[in-house]
């Protein structure tokens, strides 16, 4: 027997050696140490998952082991519960719970689609969905109702990728009707920036005044000046008389009227019948006609400005920086532009050539570069940037090479006023005229000035007038 023992001892020695030195060839993948000092090897099979997940399928496929079967409508999906309750939260709570569907075989789902609940049960099984543009509302609504936020999220962004200026409107109230807040703000955020293609749209009289005001006072509006939101008011206005009594004034109140020129605010909107009728629409007109007094003369000193006097981000345009030197000194001929809609900077295209001290100046959508230094020389020379074509062209150049000059216009010809070069400060301003593509000589300034600013200011409708240039005293 004491022999038999220590056979048995050796045997296992030899044993446990053998495994530790098989262990050691496995590259230490993962171990643990008893409390004798004995390792232990963890085994992890990925491919028995996969195995598993596969025959869950198969069965379900094969209607094999099956516990419950869905009826919804006509349709009947056999499936099993367990693998429903895993990944549906309804059914989780369902067969969870006291109910009497959790012991019950066959479980009737009224007011689903049948096709959308078996997309579900078979995405539960294979985690893969095939959405189109027929069964993504009926899925949408299931994956809601049912708490299958992956679907749903889904859902969502295939609906987004298919948004279109006659649908959008429709797809956000199904978005509300169903709560989701993401799909309404996709929804939202494309019909701001198709605004004026939404407006011309079918959908568009019928939408909710609650709705309506939401796109109206957003300054994420894609349009070209405050006329088209103004239009689009009165439009829904006429198409839904019976709201007038309640939202009438609300809604013109969403269109920034301050922003309107005056001949439009005179010759179209206060001849509007509905706003002639309605006292609050009339002290909105009176509140835009206050605000062009207010900057045309400061006749009305005390005006409150408010979201209704601030530009929308797409009329507010883009803001560039042109030219300029780095800390080394030499000239810049790069342009970075800030998007205000974006709130982001990128750079432009270059001009032909570089400038530091250079006057610039926005007219009539193009924007102008005129004189500066170059790192070597004074420049005379003018370049123009078309966003149309997205190039500098150069233009005519001035009769006098400067630097730090200013640059105004009053809504026709640039002026270019005063500057410096490295003897003399100038008194000189050049006149350029767009048309003709030509500079002249205008009045000088009673005083030389470089490095100075100006600004544009109309303060009547004259249709000539003479430059005579007046001192201030501060």
């Amino acid at each position: 027997m004491a022999s038999e023992s220590m056979n048995a001892k050796q045997s296992r020695s030899h044993f446990t050696k053998g495994k530790r030195q098989q262990h050691q060839q496995i590259k230490n993948r993962s171990s643990v140490s008893d409390g004798d000092g004995e390792e232990s090897f963890i085994f992890e099979a990925h491919e028995a998952w996969k195995d598993f997940h596969g025959s869950l399928l198969r069965f379900y496929e094969n209607g094999e082991l099956c516990d419950v079967t869905l009826k919804v409508g006509s349709k009947l999906i056999s499936c099993h519960k367990l693998v429903l309750a895993c990944v549906i939260p309804y059914f989780r709570a369902m067969f969870l719970s006291e109910m009497a569907e959790a012991k019950q075989t066959v479980i009737e789902i009224r007011d689903f689609d049948g096709d959308a609940i078996e997309d579900l049960v078979k995405f539960v099984y294979s985690s893969r969905l095939t959405l189109t543009v027929d069964n993504v509302q009926p899925l949408l609504y299931a994956a809601c109702i049912l708490q299958v936020e992956l679907v749903a999220r889904a859902c969502c962004e295939y609906m987004k990728l298919h948004f279109h200026p006659s649908n959008c409107l429709a797809v956000r109230a199904f978005a509300e009707s169903h709560n989701r807040i993401d799909l309404m703000d996709m929804a939202d955020q494309y019909a701001c920036e198709h605004f004026t293609e939404v407006v011309e749209c079918e959908d568009f009289a019928s939408v909710s005044p609650q709705h309506l005001h939401k796109l109206l006072s957003s300054s994420d509006l894609n349009i070209e000046n405050e006329k088209q939101v103004y239009n689009a008011a009165i439009k829904w206005l006429l198409a839904n008389p019976q709201h007038h009594s309640k939202w009438l004034d609300e809604t013109l109140a969403q269109v920034r009227l301050p922003l309107l020129p005056v001949d439009f605010l005179m010759g179209v909107v206060a001849k509007e019948q509905i706003v002639k009728q309605n006292l609050k629409c009339r002290d909105l007109l009176d509140e835009a006609r206050n605000y062009h007094l207010h900057l045309s003369s400061r006749a009305v000193p005390d005006f409150e400005y408010s979201v209704r006097t601030t530009p929308r981000k797409h009329t507010a345009g883009v803001l560039f920086c042109v030219g300029g030197r780095g800390g080394s000194g030499d000239p810049f001929r790069s342009i970075e532009c800030y998007s205000i809609n974006k709130n982001s900077w990128f750079f432009g295209p270059e001009m032909n050539s570089r400038r530091r001290h250079v006057g610039v100046i926005s007219v009539e959508g193009k924007v102008y570069a005129v004189g500066g230094h170059d790192g070597n020389e004074h420049l005379g020379s003018m370049e123009m940037f078309d966003p149309l074509t997205n190039k500098w062209m150069m233009k005519a150049s001035m009769n006098t090479k400067r630097r730090g000059i200013a640059l105004a216009s009053l809504g026709g010809p640039i002026y270019a006023i005063g500057g410096l070069d490295d003897n003399t400060c100038f008194n000189y301003v050049e006149r350029y005229d767009i048309e003709c593509d030509q500079w002249s000589t205008v009045a000088p300034m009673n005083i030389p000035r470089g490095g100075v600013g100006s600004v544009a200011l109309i303060v009547s409708d004259m249709a000539t007038c003479s430059l005579d240039w007046i001192v201030s005293h501060s």
